[in-house]
């Protein structure tokens, strides 16, 4: 359905109007649940913005629970059937999907990775290394490891000595001007060793999903890298094509 041309009112920023503009659209029924919006050209002429205006309003909109996003053939992940949006944060979109998850963080220090610097080309081997857990509040048992790399950038060097925003590493990223745009992920089945099953109460050898997941700004610069391992009790892969 085509819409009107409009010029944004000063005052509120941007983004944050074009987000409302499309959140009104969403709830009153215009947008029906699986809808595609416009698309980014379309909405860069409908509003007379720029496209990273135009962006930043569709993550405005996407953190607040209405809209995902997906670029042609894709995957995604799924906890109990439901899909998981990490653009909106991994701990917002377990909930989301249901899950009661209580996250303990394990690490939060700067490391040097060689190896993976040179598998991310990035000049500098220093990273900032996020590592946390995730249970079930009710019961304890096993949901996620995540191990987040962050490239050592001057953005993020005080992160170990402040900790993350709001305890989220999603809005620890944004805060600071990194959202990613684009990136690949691998999937396959890891023996849980030793340690991670000490961590997450399991018996060692368990086999858990593993992801790793490269996101990107759109210049390309490398923004996280990381590593999950998912209690196959809940998560499964998803396929679109």
């Amino acid at each position: 359905m085509a819409r009107r041309a409009m010029q944004l009112t000063p005052g509120t920023g941007k983004p944050e109007q074009i987000a409302t503009v499309l959140e009104h659209e969403i709830r009153s029924g215009l947008l029906g649940f699986g809808d595609r919006l416009q698309s980014e050209n379309e909405l860069v002429q409908r509003f007379s913005v720029s496209r990273n205006t135009v962006r930043k309003g569709l993550e405005e909109l996407s953190s607040r629970g209405l809209i995902t996003t997906k670029v042609g053939i894709g995957s995604f992940v799924t906890f109990d059937g439901m899909p998981v949006d990490d653009a909106i944060g991994w701990s917002r979109a377990l909930a989301n999907a249901g899950a009661n998850a209580e996250t303990r963080t394990l690490r939060l220090e700067i490391i040097e990775d060689a190896e993976l610097a040179a598998r991310l080309g990035v000049g500098n081997w220093s990273f900032i290394a996020v590592d946390r857990a995730r249970t079930n509040a009710d019961d304890g048992h096993a949901i996620s490891i995540e191990r987040s790399r962050l490239p050592l950038s001057p953005e993020l060097e005080d992160i170990p000595l402040r900790g993350l925003r709001e305890g989220s590493l999603h809005q620890t990223l944004r805060g600071a001007g990194l959202v990613p745009d684009h990136g690949e992920e691998w999937v396959d089945v890891e023996m849980l060793s030793a340690a991670d099953a000490a961590i997450l109460g399991c018996a060692p050898g368990t086999p858990f999903l593993r992801t790793r997941r490269l996101t990107r700004a759109a210049d390309g610069r490398a923004i996280e890298f990381v590593t999950s391992l998912l209690n196959p009790a809940h998560f499964a892969l998803h396929l679109e094509f």
